[in-house]
């Protein structure tokens, strides 16, 4: 086995790294060469995988601050775009350490627990006080909040990034290094950097599809592995997924409008009204059925799904020439239907799903399937999580992006995200919450999950949605750390 890996950083970059931030200096350690026959000699071992425990990268750690009930440590580490490719370009990658206090020899006598965040494209919490789940957990852990590549403060993804790159082919080959295997190397990476023999993990959503990952790819470094709405199919086309959370959200729409009917009412009338009459978002794009109907997002969890309600409450407002929607209901809708702060959501979404086969516009495809969500349907449903062809039309976030979206809905050549021999095999502690109703992750896919993961214990609950993490964190956390010590959490 070989020593580790060299990635080529650039030498100015490391020198920067090396500097000094706020009296707290930085580490940065080395990575050796892998010959490419090291590659033969291995077989289907992944180059990836030979990773040593003197495998760093370039780190600075900046000097602590004080938040309500909280110190918080921020941390910069420089990483690989391309974890195969020893000339790769590099990314800065940006997380933060959270301690229950400043008392450093207590807190460094805790183990680490890595938070793996929701998205995909969406940066880790900024959270300003120690509470919920976060106060729970670090009653017993160091937490750390990964900004994943591409968000928050590590080599953030947007149109002003994007539009650098001098073709669609470049961005579409930028952007298929940015899904759930890059980001575990990346973490892994942090973890060795940091000299952390082991760690816990704590996934939400599309963190507990990167969790599936490390425990395929590298299990060795995991204690154990908390999974919140977040169990991903481990094989089959990103089609499974929208043939069941289309089945789901019909299911939640009908919930919704039988307790709020008059609901129903109101929100025929203001697609009745786009279709009619010419409205617009700030942003300038006209007001679409397609728009209206990803108000849905809202019926995604229990924190949100009343203030929908409110929302529509509010939607018209009497004018010198008749009815309108009001500002107020539009700026609802166009910050919903807007992924100017997340274009790597849009971008790669349906490409969380893909293994090796093309996912062709999954969503699309399937709605063909279920006229009732078509923007042309009479009465059409909200809709979920579902990316179009057509949001890369509308969203001027996204319309530079087209070309981009196209090629990656047609790469066919993804590389697996799981092994399932390892998963079968698992001795890592794992404990998934499964919200029975859950609209975005099936419950049914993730139970089948769940039986193909050796030792996976599952806690079922018709008492959240998928934002459950955010409504009793503390006692969903508490309840999956116990069994993960092999606890009774009998109620």
């Amino acid at each position: 086995m070989n020593d580790g890996m060299n990635y080529a950083l650039n030498d100015a970059e490391n020198d920067d790294m090396k500097k000094t931030t706020q009296g707290t200096e930085s580490t940065e350690g080395t990575m050796e060469h892998v010959a490419e026959d090291t590659v033969d000699e291995v077989g289907e071992t992944a180059v990836e995988d030979i990773l040593e425990s003197t495998v760093k990268v370039p780190h600075r750690q900046e000097a602590p601050i004080q938040l309500r009930g909280m110190t918080a440590i921020s941390h910069r580490f420089k990483v690989p775009l391309d974890h195969l490719n020893s000339g790769s370009r590099t990314l800065k990658i940006f997380a933060r350490e959270i301690n229950a206090s400043s008392d450093v020899e207590r807190e460094s006598k805790k183990p680490w627990l890595l938070y793996l965040q929701g998205g995909p494209g969406f940066g880790a919490p900024r959270l300003t006080t120690n509470s919920g789940w976060l106060k729970e957990a670090t009653e017993s852990f160091r937490v750390l909040l990964l900004d994943q590549r591409g968000t928050g403060l590590s080599s953030p993804v947007n149109h002003q990034v994007l539009s650098g790159f001098s073709s669609d082919d470049e961005r579409a080959e930028y952007l298929a290094h940015f899904r759930a295997d890059s980001i575990v190397r990346d973490a892994e990476l942090i973890r060795l950097t940091l000299g952390i023999d082991s760690w816990s993990t704590l996934g939400q959503s599309f963190g507990g599809f990167c969790t599936l990952t490390y425990l395929s790819l590298f299990p060795g470094s995991l204690d154990r592995s908390i999974i919140t709405g977040g169990l991903a199919p481990l094989h089959g086309s990103a089609d499974r997924v929208y043939q069941a959370t289309f089945a789901r959200m019909r299911a939640r729409n009908e919930e919704y409008f039988a307790k709020y009917p008059s609901d129903r009412v109101i929100l025929d009338r203001v697609i009745d009204h786009v279709r009619n009459r010419e409205e617009f978002f700030s942003d300038g794009r006209r007001v679409s059925v397609g728009a209206v109907q990803m108000l849905g997002m809202f019926l995604g969890g229990n924190t949100r799904v009343d203030q929908l309600h409110f929302h529509l409450e509010g939607a018209f407002i009497e004018t010198a020439i008749g009815p309108v929607l009001s500002d107020a209901f539009k700026e609802t809708m166009r910050s919903n239907a807007s992924f100017l702060g997340g274009p790597l959501y849009a971008v790669l979404h349906e490409s969380i799903y893909a293994q090796k086969d093309a996912t062709r516009w999954s969503a699309a495809r399937v709605l063909a399937e279920n006229p009732d969500f078509d923007p042309a349907a009479e009465s059409p449903l909200l809709t979920g999580e579902m990316i179009y062809p057509w949001h890369f039309d509308e969203d001027p976030a996204l319309t530079s992006l087209k070309g981009t979206a196209e090629i990656l809905a047609a790469k066919s050549d993804w590389p697996d995200l799981y092994r399932l021999d390892t998963l079968s095999n698992n001795s890592v502690p794992v404990a998934a919450a499964v919200y029975t109703d859950d609209v975005y992750v099936d419950r049914d896919l993730s139970l089948e999950t769940a039986h193909a993961v050796n030792g996976l214990k599952v806690w079922e609950t018709k008492d959240f949605h998928h934002d459950g993490l955010a409504d009793d964190g503390a006692s969903i956390f508490k309840r999956l750390l116990a069994m993960t010590n092999d606890e009774d959490v009998t109620p």
